[in-house]
């Protein structure tokens, strides 16, 4: 596989080439990954953490005391930038992308994986904003309720401890940011510094408590098919394009046997975005693998990438698979589309007053800088 990946990847994606960060040239395709650092004991993380001593006893107070903007609890960190009269511009953001960006191409993120964090944050950005229920208006990036217990024990966010690890850290340089916006920050980051396209943001998200923790089951079940994608996607208010051009992200990173209880990466080329999910889903021939886990199906030629039954779906339906032809030929369409819908993702359920500008920014990349 390792000999036929930069046959592949310049087959599917020469064009690209250019966009590649020269940083990232050193990543490669791995057929197998370190373990994952022991799932830290539960408990809930303090709501004011990076706050001084002095502080914490009068922002728990007025947390607890009051509900002044009709949220049910306030970020301990936003209040103290509003005492200090500290207000963050998008020069100070692109500081916290940079930061992120820096961890992405260090030597640790080469190590884990197929070279990069930044899978890993992606899916973070996606969970955290993917339990959004139109319905009932709940759920979504706002709160940043992954923090607690029992939502960050969900089976869907296995595995995602790695990536909370990883923006504590950064948290305690930037304890100003609320969980809501570092995360999502950290998923445009990952995208923009994979070669994806640019993804437009905005700040605002404020941090709840574990009151606002949502129900196991929101996020989408790969042993699946088309009904229920539509049944978790149509729940966020997304329609059926939008649901094909969120699975391109499955291009990056793979699953594992011990979180998923899937295994193996979907593409060549796991740490750069692409159009090479589409294109290799209509192009290879797939067959259900023989073992003992959940079914999934591997490329019959080299037997070392997989889709999972949502993805298969994808091609099953015809409303679907249009959607699947037109981003396999067109990578430009289908940047495009993923860019504008997961800015959409990565927004649900925060009020628009919330938000600090009307329109959304852009962060450059390390390489723009």
């Amino acid at each position: 596989a390792s000999l036929r990946a930069p046959a592949r990847r310049s087959a599917f994606a020469s064009a690209r080439v250019a966009r590649a960060s020269l940083r990232t040239s050193y990543r490669k395709f791995s057929t197998e990954a370190p373990p994952p650092p022991p799932e830290p004991k539960k408990s809930n993380f303090a709501l004011f953490a990076g706050l001084g001593a002095a502080t914490a006893g009068g922002v728990a107070y007025y947390l607890l005391s009051s509900d002044t903007l009709g949220t049910t609890a306030k970020s301990g960190a936003q209040i103290v930038k509003s005492a200090t009269k500290f207000v963050p511009s998008q020069e100070d953001y692109q500081k916290v992308y940079n930061k992120i960006a820096d961890v992405l191409n260090s030597d640790e993120s080469g190590s884990y994986d197929d070279g990069s964090y930044g899978p890993v944050l992606i899916r973070l950005a996606w969970h955290s904003s993917g339990t959004y229920d139109k319905n009932t208006g709940t759920g979504g990036s706002n709160y940043a309720t992954m923090r607690f217990a029992p939502e960050s024990l969900h089976g869907a966010n296995a595995g995602l401890h790695v990536a909370r690890g990883i923006m504590e850290e950064i948290k305690k340089e930037f304890p100003w940011i609320t969980y809501g916006d570092l995360w999502t920050i950290g998923g445009v980051a990952a995208i923009q510094e994979m070669a994806g396209p640019k993804v437009p943001w905005r700040a605002g998200r404020i941090d709840g408590t574990f009151e606002q923790v949502t129900p196991d089951g929101r996020l989408p079940d790969a042993s699946q098919g088309q009904n229920h994608l539509r049944d978790i996607f149509y729940r966020m208010g997304f329609n059926d394009q939008e649901i094909v051009a969120l699975s391109g992200a499955h291009a990056l990173g793979r699953a594992h046997p011990d979180r998923s209880g899937f295994d193996g990466p979907w593409t060549f080329s796991p740490t750069t975005l692409s159009n090479d999910f589409f294109k290799l889903l209509l192009s290879e021939k797939w067959v259900w693998k023989k073992w003992s886990g959940p079914k999934q199906l591997s490329d019959k030629k080299t037997g070392t990438l997989m889709m999972l039954p949502t993805d298969y779906a994808l091609v099953q339906d015809k409303a679907f698979k249009k959607w699947v032809q037109a981003y396999a030929a067109d990578e430009e369409l289908f940047f495009k589309d993923f860019s504008a819908v997961v800015a959409r993702l990565f927004e649900l359920g925060v009020p628009s007053a919330q938000f600090v500008s009307s329109e959304p920014w852009f962060f450059k990349t390390l390489d723009e800088q």
